[in-house]
């Protein structure tokens, strides 16, 4: 699954990759001054792209709409980090959003664990020519009644593996689904259908992949106690 990842971009160069204001993010520059590990367990503050002229900044971990209260969206939001492409129109929380508020999570690259003889070895993954990628994602709005506060979230939409990541993630065999360029503002369409949403939701190409196995001189614990080794 899709639970680290990393944004090393500053706002305006984000802004620009897609052709949106960065007013928004910058007011949370210092909270996401160049994330090069971003954990999702830690429900984190992220720039994502919607239909709208600016970059906004969503908490990672929908919430859906309908949620009741507070206890409610904290036991959710453990469990939405990430939406199955091959289960998103059914389940509950996603089936709506996938319909209505798709969005694009940028990226830098992403890490994932081979597991071997025991062991989980860490790996980056990135795209070969694009600096700055996107996963396809997914938000929702949430009105806590009890506060009055609004909270927006996301979660990113995994698939099947390509023959390069299914190397690294042995066990679940799953990536997040990358977009090419072209399709980018084609993902935020609102007038999609089942079958176009499903079309883009595919492993991307391998060959237009790298990887890279991080060094082991900079350790620092996840709380899901996956153990995340950055590079010097």
């Amino acid at each position: 699954m899709c639970f680290h990842n990393s944004m090393s971009a500053k706002a305006i160069k984000l802004a620009a990759r897609y052709g949106r204001k960065s007013d928004v993010i910058e007011i949370y520059q210092d909270i996401l001054n160049e994330q090069y590990h971003v954990n999702a367990f830690n429900f984190p503050k992220y720039p994502i792209v919607t239909t709208l002229d600016e970059v906004q900044v969503f908490n990672w971990g929908l919430i859906p709409f309908w949620t009741k209260d507070e206890t409610n969206a904290y036991e959710i939001r453990r469990m939405t980090l990430n939406a199955r492409a091959d289960t998103i129109f059914d389940k509950p929380s996603f089936r709506e959003p996938v319909m209505k508020k798709r969005c694009i999570v940028p990226s830098t690259g992403y890490f994932e664990w081979r597991h071997e003889s025991g062991k989980k070895i860490p790996y980056y993954i990135y795209l070969k020519d694009e600096p700055i990628f996107s996963m396809a994602g997914i938000y929702d709005i949430w009105l806590d009644k009890e506060t009055g506060t609004q909270h927006t979230t996301f979660s990113i939409i995994t698939t099947d593996t390509n023959p390069l990541t299914d190397y690294i993630h042995n066990t679940k065999h799953r990536m997040p689904a990358i977009l090419s360029k072209e399709d980018e503002e084609k993902w935020l369409k609102s007038d999609l259908s089942k079958v176009e949403i499903s079309s883009l939701l595919k492993p991307y190409d391998a060959n237009l992949m790298d990887t890279y196995i991080i060094q082991s001189d900079f350790i620092k614990k996840a709380p899901t106690d996956e153990t995340i080794l950055r590079r010097a």
